[in-house]
């Protein structure tokens, strides 16, 4: 398998994680260094281990998931940005300021998760055909981890030029993410 190929499919993977990052730093005034790196260690990791799994589990995994996958990741990715839709016509600044910080816990694991889906099919596809694993997994998670950083400081760029309404378009994100998912994988 070329590089070329990895890195296309490594890009493709990690724009979840890219318009993830960006919505929650477009909604949240930015984010620190720290939730920046944060985010990008759980992306990145769970971009990695997930083709692994994918690549170990074979095609018998293959065919019990590909029927509910979009499924999951659009349920998840629906309820976090329609509960952040909710939050901002919910809260004042003052009570925006005090919520639990998104970008840690299960918030974390959940985006994490959701955003990493597509790559378990990826390494169930990469089983299948019998190629390595190793390398593609690295690249993935490797870009992953980078347009994780690049989207939370894009984020609060975007943030300031939408105002007020950036938490809703940050929700919104997440939920047409969920539905680009679900489309592809229903009209496919």
């Amino acid at each position: 398998m070329s590089f070329i190929f990895v890195l296309g499919i490594a890009v493709a993977l990690a724009m979840d994680c890219f318009a993830v990052t960006m919505g929650l730093a477009c909604g949240a005034r930015g984010l620190t260094m720290k939730q920046a790196v944060r985010m990008a260690v759980y992306f990145g990791g769970f971009q990695f281990v997930m083709p692994v799994a994918g690549w170990l589990a074979g095609d018998k995994l293959l065919g019990f998931i590909e029927h509910f996958d979009h499924w999951v990741a659009f349920g998840l990715l629906a309820l976090i940005g329609g509960r952040m839709v909710y939050e901002s016509f919910e809260f004042s600044g003052e009570e925006k300021a005090c919520r639990p910080d998104k970008t840690q816990g299960t918030k974390l694991v959940v985006l994490a998760l959701a955003t990493s889906i597509d790559a378990l099919a990826v390494g169930l596809s990469l089983g299948v055909v019998r190629t390595s694993i190793l390398c593609p997994a690295l690249v993935i998670g490797a870009m992953s981890f980078a347009l994780t950083i690049v989207g939370a400081k894009l984020g609060p760029v975007v943030g300031r030029i939408v105002g007020k309404r950036a938490e809703q378009l940050g929700g919104l994100i997440l939920i047409a993410i969920g539905a680009k998912i679900l489309i592809e994988h229903l009209a496919g």
